[in-house]
């Protein structure tokens, strides 16, 4: 089977079920952020070099494509029952996760900025996409049903890899990035 389809050069692609919809679609948005967090995700996993937050992210992985299946499979269609939608079992694998990993954190005493470590960096950087993909999920679902689920999943996994990004510092031994507020002029 070739790679390319050419199905999609109208603007148009499918979604599972067979209906096809514009690239612009919000759903398309939706399930094509959580497709951008999962490659952010993976180019944090390729420099991360500790056990304990490999072990955590690297399932999660596997769960984005379940939240991308989920989210491209509308509600009542054909292939419905072929697809494991997430249910809040994994937002409580996360919720453990997260007292698991923030539990080797210190007490955060101000706002905590994105860098120190390249790894931590890029596990902000997940974050950051992490959020996108939550706002563009909610937005889908103003105007569609969706699996009310995956939101809480990604606010979850959002505050994981805050955790994760102040933990993979700590354990290059590199403090927090403190936040300096108020401007300053020179």
């Amino acid at each position: 089977m070739k790679l390319y389809t050419r199905t999609g050069d109208d603007g148009s692609t499918g979604l599972y079920g067979g209906d096809r919809v514009r690239k612009d679609n919000a759903r398309i948005e939706a399930y094509g952020a959580v497709d951008e967090l999962n490659a952010s995700l993976g180019f944090a996993l390729a420099g991360c070099e500790f056990d304990d937050l490999r072990d955590v992210l690297v399932p999660i992985q596997s769960r984005l494509f379940d939240v991308g299946a989920d989210l491209a499979t509308r509600y009542g269609s054909a292939h419905e029952s072929n697809v494991a939608r997430l249910a809040d079992e994994q937002v409580v694998v996360l919720e453990e996760a997260i007292d698991k990993i923030d539990g080797q954190n210190d007490e955060i005493r101000t706002f905590v900025m994105p860098g120190g470590t390249e790894l931590a960096a890029r596990l902000h950087m997940a974050r950051a996409t992490c959020r996108r993909a939550e706002r563009a999920i909610v937005c889908l679902g103003a105007d569609e049903e969706i699996n009310q689920v995956t939101v809480l999943f990604l606010n979850r996994l959002s505050d994981l890899l805050f955790a994760c990004a102040r933990l993979a510092n700590k354990l290059a031994g590199v403090g927090d990035v403190p936040w300096q507020p108020g401007a300053t002029s020179e």
